[in-house]
């Protein structure tokens, strides 16, 4: 089975397509607002109990490839990575930059369920360095009904050469 299987393009309603979008651009906009912030032990307020969260390079997914360099599967695992990441700091103090843009709702299933798709760039400043691009790709989404919870998001990265320090979800 493909990792982005039902993620193509497909016709949506222009009308309820626009207000889906804008509640997926606010969702996304809280969602990175909070990172952004380092309050990461409330990541996994963005995600449904049975939620699955991937990071995998776009070679992977273009492949149906499921291995990625995160995968959780749940929210309890979301819960344990937070807290891990906020608690057992082992790693240089840095700040963190989402832009997140052009969002586009792809087919709105039969149960109400949103898949979407967004692009994104995460910037990167070490505190004693210069800002640096850390990642940038896209964003495969399912939205519970409404566009208030992801029940998945796949991040698949385009860049070929990642930090070894990945550690904050993207």
């Amino acid at each position: 089975m493909l990792i982005l299987k039902g993620y193509q393009a497909a016709e949506v309603d222009p009308i309820a397509a626009r207000e889906m979008r804008f509640a997926i651009e606010e969702f996304n906009a809280d969602y990175c607002a909070v990172l952004d912030a380092g309050e990461v032990e409330q990541w996994p307020d963005f995600f449904t109990e049975d939620a699955v969260y991937r990071v995998t390079a776009k070679e992977n997914a273009d492949e149906g490839l499921p291995v990625g360099l995160v995968y959780a599967q749940g929210k309890n695992m979301l819960r344990d990575r937070a807290t891990a990441i906020a608690r057992t700091q082992m790693f240089a103090p840095r700040y963190n930059l989402h832009v997140v843009g052009n969002a586009r709702v792809l087919k709105v299933r039969d149960n109400g369920d949103i898949l979407a798709q967004s692009n994104f760039i995460l910037l990167q400043t070490l505190v004693e360095g210069p800002t640096t691009l850390h990642m940038a790709g896209r964003y495969y989404d399912r939205f519970e009904a409404g566009g208030r919870l992801l029940k998945e998001r796949q991040v698949v990265y385009d860049t070929t050469i990642i930090a070894n320090d990945l550690v904050y979800p993207i």
